[in-house]
């Protein structure tokens, strides 16, 4: 498998957008859910519309025909997936749930 240097360049910040714009989506979703006059709406709706973009973005890096491989490659999806599990990543350890100091395990 070689990746071509100018689909890591563009198909990598292409995930990391994505995965801003998915994640920053769903942590506005989280913290209107307490003042929301219907939380359902708010929840299926943003979901909805997050998936849809998030997904045609994905569908647009994969289909671009810039460099010699022409459209449909699979190796630019990879790469754009790594872009947005970096951002993922990142927001799981900056908002995630607190960790404590202790860990208690219970043995059986």
């Amino acid at each position: 498998m070689v990746f071509n240097v100018h689909d890591v360049l563009t198909a990598f910040p292409a995930g990391v957008g994505i995965g801003i714009f998915y994640f920053g989506g769903l942590l506005w979703t989280v913290r209107r859910l307490p003042t929301s006059q219907r939380p359902a709406f708010l929840t299926f709706g943003s979901f909805f519309i997050r998936n849809t973009l998030s997904l045609g973005g994905f569908y647009l890096v994969m289909q671009a025909a810039w460099g010699n491989q022409g459209a449909g490659q699979w190796q630019r999806l990879l790469i754009c997936l790594a872009g947005f599990m970096l951002v993922r990543f990142t927001a799981v350890r900056r908002w995630g749930p607190a960790r404590t100091s202790t860990m208690t395990h219970k043995r059986i």
